[in-house]
């Protein structure tokens, strides 16, 4: 039986992976903002021990991690879900905007992440599973900085897989496409306050006209998508990278694809920039 530390579990796909967890037979320790809007199926398992957690703040860091190490002894997985989404172009996107996202999609992410590593490294092993996003390795017009958020994501859980290998520790992130939750619900995403006219019939603003019609409507399940999480995190050996969704499978070889054609188009000029003593 494992034990999964799972932040920002209270809906969406935090929720189904703590399902999942349940329903694979381990525990769970469900990190949420308010424990009470835990469902019953989750908050009266005795497997599942439900903790209050805004992951932009120190000291409910340390408090949830604690609660969890006193009631199960340890972590095997974490997996950084918390977070939400800024629409909106760079340009209408204000520096607090920008610093607020990156305050729980970002740093909260390494808050968590340096409190529950200790305990790993003291047992020789541990997997954290950091939810990333199609929009981490793909910008998309009028998601600029949340794009810039789950591409410091995919670093952070790049370098920590190289990390902490010494340690049995290991890494991945998931970087699911368009998941039916409630994602693009104001609750989950914010809009830029600003809003600049000249971006009007752009791509820039394309989702936010589209905003009311697409959400609810998107192809991926929550669900299954869990599930899948859950299978993968209990291999042995995990990937790196993690694409979650047809949509995330098609525009990851889209991205390679135009990857490896601009490395070919420069590679020659590239190569030659060394330094004249090293020709």
């Amino acid at each position: 039986m494992s034990t999964w530390f799972v932040t920002g579990a209270g809906r969406g796909l935090g929720l189904e992976i703590a399902r999942a967890v349940l329903a694979g037979g381990d525990t769970v320790v469900a990190a949420v903002r308010n424990p009470h809007q835990l469902p019953d199926d989750v908050k009266q398992s005795e497997r599942a021990l439900a903790v209050p957690l805004d992951v932009t703040r120190a000291d409910q860091i340390a408090q949830a991690v604690g609660a969890a190490v006193r009631r199960f002894g340890g972590m095997d997985v974490l997996v950084n879900n918390a977070g939400r989404g800024l629409l909106g172009a760079l340009e209408e996107t204000t520096d607090a905007e920008a610093r607020s996202l990156f305050d729980l999609n970002v740093f909260g992410l390494i808050g968590v992440t340096r409190a529950v590593l200790p305990g790993m490294r003291a047992a020789g092993k541990g997997k954290i599973v950091n939810i990333g996003s199609r929009s981490g390795f793909e910008g998309a017009p009028g998601l600029s900085v949340y794009c810039a958020s789950k591409f410091a994501v995919a670093g952070i859980s790049e370098a920590l897989a190289a990390e902490l290998e010494p340690f049995g520790i290991q890494s991945m992130v998931v970087e699911p496409g368009v998941l039916r939750t409630d994602f693009l619900a104001p609750s989950s995403l914010s809009t830029a306050v600003r809003r600049i006219p000249s971006y009007d019939g752009t791509p820039a603003h394309a989702l936010l006209d589209m905003i009311g019609v697409v959400n609810h409507t998107q192809a991926g399940d929550p669900v299954k998508g869990a599930a899948l999480i859950y299978e993968v995190a209990c291999q042995d050996k995990l990937p790196r990278h993690l694409a979650l969704g047809r949509d995330a499978v098609e525009h990851r070889w889209a991205t390679l694809a135009r990857l490896l054609d601009d490395l070919a188009v420069w590679q020659e000029r590239s190569v030659a920039t060394v330094c004249d003593d090293i020709l």
